[in-house]
């Protein structure tokens, strides 16, 4: 949870009449922050921490996985299930303008760059946030940017009206002015394992961040105690003066290191040797180390085949975990996004209420299986064809290429 928590001023106030709720929002945090200065934020590992762990391998392949994923699936933009088509004859024309708004968001962003760091946000500090304003061009009628969420601040006594104003972007970059205020209706505040507690959302990595920092230490011993390998044994002779003991170590550098002959030595008392370490993988700690990144997927909800751990695994195994990691991990990040944007984007801004966002491979990712399953719906009578064209992402036919 890398925001800030300040109070903003509230802007103008909207004109359509909402009910008042009765009970108090965020109890746990209005209580200390109502007495005591605006400037002050909770306690968290900061943005500049998150980020650093987000560079390194195992977490970077647990981020990689589900944003690429998620951002790779194929989508489209279709009538509520509830909204007939003969209700909105001009749903076509404004179901491509929303189309082309997802696909070229703005002058330098794809549909997949733009998600892609909205979901970098979200799965290291908690939250993704995206910036859309009215362009005024029907074909093209909302612009979107991403915004970086450790700069967004929420406004705990937010009215709840779209208009009003619930967030500011603070940069601390010196000679750009006081915060910028933002609308409900400026901004997609994507959160991750939202709670009533707090305005702010959990990520993936703020769950591991103890354990990412304990993996990292011990890859760093690890890695010093490998490179930098010395001689696991010595030799103790008893009862040796100094000069004794520099010929000896004289005539072991000039005669018998790295020659491979073999050490004779003449003594009363026979030379002990003194053991340092096993000299051992034992010795690197790889058994804590898995630990680690096990509970490391964990918190990402991704299986340690994924991570890099393949031991026991097998075809099946790997098949399944595979299939769980989808459901359990890219599945929730994906439906999340989808309501964001139907919600924030279609709704809020547009007030197209009617049109959904949806990504088409997130049932059954196995398209035969998939396939299978629309096929028996449609000769059941469940589903139309055009209901199954909607599905796979395609335009319906006419009724006369229906009947035929």
């Amino acid at each position: 949870m890398w925001r800030g928590l300040r109070g903003i001023e509230a802007a103008a106030v909207s004109d359509v009449p909402s009910a008042q709720r009765k009970t108090l929002a965020l109890p746990a945090i209005l209580g200390p922050y109502q007495y005591q200065s605006a400037t002050k934020a909770l306690p968290k590992p900061t943005p500049a921490n998150l980020r650093k762990f987000a560079e390194t391998p195992v977490v970077r392949r647990a981020i990689n996985y589900i944003k690429e994923r998620v951002a790779g699936l194929d989508w489209q933009v279709r009538l509520k299930r509830d909204c007939p088509a003969a209700d909105f004859p001009d749903a076509q024309v404004r179901m491509q303008a929303l189309r082309y708004t997802l696909e070229e968001p703005n002058t330098s962003d794809s549909f997949r760059t733009l998600i892609e760091q909205m979901l970098e946000d979200a799965l290291v500090g908690g939250a993704g946030v995206l910036e859309m304003e009215l362009t005024g061009d029907e074909n093209k009628p909302v612009d979107l940017w991403p915004v970086d969420a450790a700069t967004i601040q929420i406004d705990p006594r937010w009215d709840g009206k779209p208009d009003s104003a619930r967030y500011a972007q603070a940069t601390g970059m010196a000679g750009t002015g006081a915060a910028i205020s933002l609308r409900d209706d400026q901004l997609v505040y994507l959160r991750m394992n939202p709670r009533t507690h707090t305005p702010f959302g959990l990520g993936p990595l703020e769950v591991a961040f103890e354990t990412v920092n304990s993996f990292l230490g011990a890859h760093r011993f690890a890695a010093k105690l490998a490179s930098n390998s010395v001689v696991q044994y010595a030799l103790w002779l008893n009862e040796t003066t100094p000069s004794q003991q520099e010929r000896l170590i004289r005539w072991w550098q000039d005669e018998i290191e790295g020659t491979g002959r073999v050490p004779l030595l003449s003594c009363e008392n026979k030379p002990e040797v003194l053991k340092f370490g096993a000299g051992t993988d034992a010795d690197l700690r790889l058994a804590w180390q898995e630990f680690l990144v096990v509970m490391i997927g964990n918190a990402f909800a991704l299986p340690p085949l994924l991570l890099g751990l393949t031991k026991e695994v097998n075809r099946t195994t790997a098949a399944e975990l595979a299939d769980d990691a989808f459901r359990g991990a890219v599945m929730p990040v994906a439906k999340l996004v989808a309501e964001h944007i139907t919600r924030d984007i279609f709704a809020k801004k547009l007030g197209w209420r009617e049109f959904e966002f949806v990504f088409n491979e997130l049932e059954a990712p196995d398209e035969v299986a998939e396939m299978q399953i629309q096929t028996e719906l449609l000769k059941a009578g469940v589903l139309t064809v055009n209901e199954v064209r909607a599905m796979r992402g395609m335009a319906p036919l006419e009724s006369a290429q229906v009947a035929g």
